[in-house]
Parts: structure tokens; C-alpha cells; sequence
């Protein structure tokens, strides 16, 4: 059977998997609740509105004046550079002002909301793709399913507690973009490997929707349904018909109308065609010049000792995403989540911007996490309870001096 013939399990299964979820959405709610306690911690010593960090900044900014204004808001920089909000994807912001018109929050705090139930599914994402992976199966063909443990479901719980305890991972709890397009992604993964695939056209359509890179999500569709229909020519089928596969095409073509609609509208709107958008990510200071600014950027580092330490320690952050990566295709992650989280990171790593926000940037790339997950998941619970709760600590006093500094971008 092809990845095109899979149809979706039947939904009496649900309970059951909400049940395996569910310790993987506590660890990543207790994470969470430490990262923000410790938040408010360093507030109160410094003086600081731990909500202001998390709403009232930066991009959460942005998106927070598309809610209220629309588009066509700009900034005019000293050196004559124009930064549009035409650069921020709508469907943050679109949420936002939805939250806000059904209830008494503001459009930050609509933000807050939002981010906060993006990102407990992007956790539950995440741990059906793991689960999916290296515990599902094995639970299945357990003699007592409610035995998830034992059979393979902490290397979904270690997937999430990974996500959750990163450096940056204060992110995922402020009124930014990343965690619902995560939790998009990280769905339209899963309903690929499962064979849903007008779901997957779906959460792909809106992931275009949110971020830049819902392209990835777009790739990771077609690409699957290519391998699949390359895997049926080479077994003397025919590849794709119309009225057995209409849902994997589909799938296919809703999958970039998001991302496509918006770039579009935006060309439109600037009268520049199809490189408008490109055109305000300019004026931003972001392209794609294959790592070049990245590589200067990092070059630039060894004119001093503790220059030199610190392009050191980004040139092995370099090699240990790569490692990851490389890992992870060893592993045998299949071709979805291999182009996903492929195309993510060479956007983070070879794009010209502010060199601060990559960490950022990546925290998308959730496959990367999995070989970690596995190699703590065949850890004693004890020992991979300690690992990562040590880790939790670090992080969540790294993000609290974070957004007390410069903070994300």
C-alpha cells in the first residue's frame, strides 16, 4: 500500500489519543507556566511589566496594529527605509480582531489567547507526529492499550518537553506567529503520514496564511504525494486517477492557496506583481542570499577573544542543527517531515536579516527534536525527567533575561 492509498483511521479511536496526549500537553503546560512564573519573577525585580514584554513589543506589536488599523500602516527609518506591516502574514491578526469582537480583551491580549491555545496544539501536533512514528503502532498491538507508556509513547512526550524547554521557547507564550504556525504545520504533517489529505490541504492553506514559510508545508505536501505516485509507476500502476485519488489532489491544490492569495494580494496592493511581497521583505533588510550575510555575520566574530568564542559557539549551533537534520533522514523520518523541516531550516540559516531572530526562526523545525527524543525516550523515566527538567530551569531563566535584553526581533 502507497502513502496515496492510505484513508483515515476511523474516529472511535479519539478517546484514545487524547488519553496519550495528555501527559505530553501537562509536561508542556508545567514548562510553560515555569517559563512564564520566572518571567514575572525578574519583572517584579526589575521593574517591568512581564505583560508588556509579551504583548506590547516587536512583532506582537505589528500584528496587534493589523488588527486595529489593517493593512497600510508604515514606518519611514532615519535612512529613508520603509518597514510596511504588509510584511506580517493576516491570519494572527485576523484571529485577534475575531477573539476581541466576541469578548472584552484587547487585540494584544486577543494575541495572548491565541498564542496560548496554538501553542498547547502545536504540542499536541508534535507529539502525533512522534507518537505517530516510534509509539502508536506498538501501543496498538499492546494487550492493554491504556499501557502507552511502556510501549512507546514517552518519545512523544520527550518530542514535546524538547519543544517546550528550547532557549527561545519564551516565544511560544507571546503574541507571536510562531506557535499557531506550528500547530498548523505540525497537524498538516500528521494528516499527511495519515493519509487525510484534504485536512493536510487545509492546515497547509493556512499556514501559508500565517508565516513565510508555510511554503515548507506546501513542499512537504506535494512532495509526498510525488513519492507516492512515483512509488505506484514504478510498481506498473498508474500513478494518480482522478476518481480513486480526488482527495490527494485536493489536497494539492488547496494546499498553497493561502500563501499564493496572500503574496498576491500584496502585489497587487503595491502594484508591483508577484515580487511586491519580495519588495517589502527588502525594505525589512530580509532575502534569501544562500547564508552569505550569515557566514560574514559570523566571520565577523574573530576579530576579538570573546568574539571569536561566540562564533564558535554559532558555528557549532550551525553544525548541530545540521547533525540533527542529518540524523533525523537517517532515522528514516519520512519524506514529509524530511522536506518540512529542510526547507525551514535553510530559510532560517540562509536568509540576510537580523542574525538574532534565526533561534527563532527554527523553532518551527520541531523534526529536528525527534532523534533527541528518541535517545531520551530509551532513558530511564528518572533520568530523562532530570535531563529535561534541568533544562526547563535554563530555558526559562534564558527567556526571562531574554525579553528583559534585546529580545526577539
Amino acid at each position: 500500500m502507497t502513502d496515496l492509498d492510505q484513508r483515515p483511521a476511523t474516529g472511535h479511536r479519539t478517546g484514545f489519543a487524547l488519553r496519550r496526549a495528555a501527559p505530553a500537553l501537562f509536561v508542556y503546560a508545567g514548562v510553560r507556566a515555569l517559563g512564564l512564573a520566572v518571567l514575572a519573577v525578574w519583572g517584579a525585580a526589575a521593574g517591568k511589566s512581564p505583560h508588556t514584554l509579551l504583548t506590547a513589543r516587536w512583532d506582537s506589536l505589528w500584528y496587534t496594529r493589523v488588527a486595529d488599523f489593517g493593512y497600510g500602516w508604515e514606518v519611514t527609518l532615519p535612512d529613508g527605509s520603509v518597514h510596511s506591516n504588509l510584511a506580517f502574514f493576516p491570519l494572527l491578526p485576523w484571529l485577534e480582531r475575531a477573539v476581541s469582537a466576541i469578548s472584552p480583551l484587547s487585540y494584544a491580549d486577543a494575541g495572548l489567547v491565541v498564542s496560548s491555545i496554538a501553542s498547547l496544539c502545536a504540542a499536541g501536533g508534535i507529539f502525533a507526529v512522534a507518537d505517530h512514528l516510534y509509539g502508536e503502532k506498538k501501543a496498538r498491538s499492546a494487550a492493554l492499550p491504556g499501557r502507552w507508556w511502556e510501549t512507546g509513547g514517552r518519545a512523544g512526550v520527550c518530542a514535546v518537553a524538547l519543544w517546550a524547554v528550547l532557549p527561545v521557547g519564551i516565544v511560544q507564550s507571546m503574541a507571536y506567529s510562531e506557535s499557531l504556525f506550528t500547530a498548523l504545520a505540525a497537524w498538516s504533517l500528521y494528516a499527511v503520514m495519515t493519509g487525510r489529505w484534504v485536512t493536510a490541504g487545509l492546515l497547509a492553506s493556512l499556514a501559508g496564511l500565517t508565516r513565510p514559510v508555510g511554503a515548507a508545508v506546501v513542499a512537504a505536501v506535494w512532495v509526498t504525494a510525488a513519492v507516492a505516485a512515483y512509488r505506484r509507476k514504478r510498481a506498473g500502476e498508474r500513478p494518480l486517477v482522478v476518481r480513486r485519488d480526488w482527495r490527494v489532489l485536493l489536497g494539492g491544490l488547496l494546499a498553497p492557496l493561502g500563501a499564493a492569495g496572500y503574496v498576491l494580494w500584496v502585489g497587487h496592493r503595491t502594484g508591483a506583481g508577484l515580487l511586491g511581497y519580495l519588495d517589502v521583505q527588502k525594505q525589512w533588510g530580509n532575502g534569501f542570499d544562500g547564508g552569505y550575510a550569515f557566514a560574514t555575520f559570523v566571520a565577523e566574530k574573530f576579530t576579538s577573544v570573546p568574539g571569536a568564542l561566540a562564533g564558535i559557539g554559532l558555528i557549532l549551533g550551525v553544525a548541530g542543527v545540521i547533525w540533527l537534520y542529518v540524523a533525523g533522514v537517517r532515522q528514516g523520518q519520512p519524506p514529509a517531515l524530511s522536506v518540512y523541516c529542510g526547507i525551514v531550516v535553510a530559510l532560517a540559516l540562509c536568509a540576510s536579516g537580523y542574525f538574532g531572530s534565526k533561534p527563532r526562526l527554527l523553532m518551527p523545525a520541531f523534526p529536528l527534536l525527534l532523534p533527541l527524543a528518541v535517545a531520551l525516550a530509551r532513558l530511564r523515566t528518572s533520568r530523562s525527567a532530570l535531563i529535561l527538567g534541568g533544562v526547563a530551569v535554563v530555558g526559562a531563566v534564558y527567556g526571562a533575561f531574554w525579553l528583559h535584553g534585546s529580545g526577539p526581533p
